[in-house]
């Protein structure tokens, strides 16, 4: 196979599609283009975590290039949009923002809208033909890119275009401005083999390419030396990671290996597949006292009759005798899904076998979707879609029955106490409550107050606190001066120093800070984004 580079004028625009030889993705950063004069930019997220991830890659960037992140209250230089194309309002969600952004092209001929991630990969020059106030619209497989196309774009005074077939360069060899300083994601593959008959995901985001563990591993020591305390290792399937070079066991032993680094004190993983989920990671989650007691596992649907119209490799029975094997060694494990309701073809029948399935599984939280048509996909061709009402309806009661269950786990949890790491970001009410909020072991939100007295925490350090009440989604724990016990980390410190850089003080506790600018474009309840697109 030989290179092929097709340059083509589509509108006023230079589009260039490539496709290259699948000798692997670079490992090595790209050459980044410096701004003579400095421009300030915002970025706006939409859709799963690998989503995030990818936009702290891109805000890394872009202040590599010399463009420096917008000021509250001024309007940016530069705003980029990184997309996601899972949900049938994905295409609505964008071009509504962008038409918000005419008046402001027309007042300012220097500042520059790009488009990037799922819907520009799939979408490419329509994204174009829709609005014109796009600059730039570059793909899932070539982030770093960016910088050049939106120089090349001012130069040339015409938009670009450049989408890629295959990876260019892994997402972790680019520069990275991370959400927060104690806490990081790190990608340990892109891409996914799974032919989902209702998932997008594998043809915008390619065949799954894995990282090697050293230069994974290498990543997270970075991180904890920088001061980070947790760490979530990302990617489409993370249990199917080693298949691109050949270790079934890979993925557990990078668990373990996760448990050597010192400072590391909790590890997470999302997204795994039921399919691919083996005894070996439970036991390496079991035995690796940093891994946390949770697991994300998507079950999509508890009808062994859609599970294989869907082409998903597992049935029910699979499924919950996962869920049985990890509480049996991790009893405390609290477990969370995605399922969607609707699929075309359920049957009454069929959905109530969904029912049965969450009855059992005793789920934490699910983020439950209404099946809607993906172009491109094979349930999207089928014709028996189901009417909207009847999805509305089932998924109703479905949502109803997994509120009864958070809230009867939660309830279970008064009086017991919990270890927190405090996070930057406050409840909507903390300015009524003056509480703060961390995460617990299991993921579990809660909300905490500070004794009279007692010594606030920053975000990134620990609390140990005892569980007082509790709702369906969140807890909240209201100490006496005897039973707060605050553990300062390094966490804490690495958020102290980020603060002092960045505003020119160092001192502060959690609830403090704004929160980064990432909108998942979802509730926060539990009818929310999956975790990780395709699970």
């Amino acid at each position: 196979m030989t290179d092929v580079d097709a340059q083509v004028t589509a509108g006023s625009a230079h589009t260039q599609t490539t496709s290259t030889p699948r000798t692997g993705p670079s490992t090595q950063a790209p050459e980044i283009p410096v701004l003579d004069s400095p421009r300030s930019f915002e970025v706006r997220t939409f859709g799963c975590q690998m989503n995030v991830h990818d936009s702290e890659r891109i805000n890394g960037l872009l202040e590599t290039a010399g463009y420096t992140p917008v000021r509250d209250g001024e309007d940016p230089d530069l705003v980029v949009f990184n997309t996601c194309a899972v949900r049938e309002n994905a295409d609505n969600k964008l071009y509504g923002h962008l038409s918000q952004l005419v008046p402001q092209k027309q007042k300012n001929k220097d500042f520059q809208v790009a488009v990037g991630g799922c819907l520009a990969q799939k979408d490419q020059d329509t994204i174009l033909k829709k609005s014109p106030v796009v600059d730039v619209v570059f793909g899932t497989h070539n982030i770093g890119s960016l910088p050049v196309l939106l120089e090349r774009a001012r130069h040339n005074e015409e938009a670009e275009i450049e989408i890629l077939e295959s990876l260019e360069t892994f997402p972790s060899a680019l520069p990275t401005k991370r959400d927060q300083a104690y806490a990081g994601w790190v990608s340990i593959s892109v891409g996914c083999n799974n032919t989902c008959t209702f998932c997008i995901v594998p043809s915008l985001r390619g065949k799954e390419e894995d990282r090697r563990p050293g230069d994974i591993l290498a990543e997270v020591q970075a991180l904890v030396d920088q001061g980070a305390v947790e760490v979530t290792l990302l990617g489409q399937n993370v249990n199917s990671y080693g298949v691109s070079f050949g270790d079934r066991q890979a993925f557990s032993k990078l668990l373990r290996a996760c448990g050597e680094i010192q400072g590391l004190e909790r590890v997470r993983f999302t997204s795994p597949h039921p399919a691919a989920f083996t005894d070996d990671v439970i036991d390496a989650m079991a035995q690796t006292p940093n891994v946390m007691p949770q697991l994300h596992m998507p079950l999509q649907s508890g009808s062994d009759r859609v599970l294989k119209d869907m082409r998903r490799s597992y049935r029910s029975k699979k499924f919950l005798g996962i869920l049985e094997k990890v509480r049996d060694q991790i009893p405390q494990a609290a477990i969370t899904t995605d399922i969607i309701v609707g699929f075309p073809g359920e049957t009454e029948e069929d959905f109530q076998d969904t029912m049965r399935v969450v009855e059992e599984s005793r789920f934490s939280m699910a983020y439950t979707f209404q099946y809607s048509v993906r172009p491109g996909t094979p349930a999207g061709e089928r014709e028996d879609q189901l009417p909207k009402a009847v999805v509305q309806e089932r998924f109703e009661r479905l949502v109803a029955l997994q509120d009864r269950i958070a809230a009867e786990e939660n309830a279970a949890l008064v009086g017991r106490t919990v270890e927190l790491l405090v996070t930057a970001n406050a409840g909507k009410k903390s300015g009524e409550t003056h509480r703060l909020s961390g995460r617990a072991q299991d993921q579990r939100l809660v909300h905490f107050s500070v004794p009279e007295g007692a010594e606030a925490p920053r975000p990134g350090d620990f609390v140990t606190v005892p569980v007082t009440q509790a709702a369906a989604y969140h807890l909240i724990a209201d100490p006496a001066a005897d039973q707060y016990h605050l553990r300062r980390a390094r966490g804490g410190d690495a958020w102290e120093r980020e603060q002092a850089q960045s505003c020119g003080t160092g001192s502060g506790a959690a609830g403090s800070t704004k929160a980064g600018q990432v909108n998942l474009g979802m509730p926060t309840l539990p009818v929310a984004a999956a975790p990780v697109n395709g699970g």
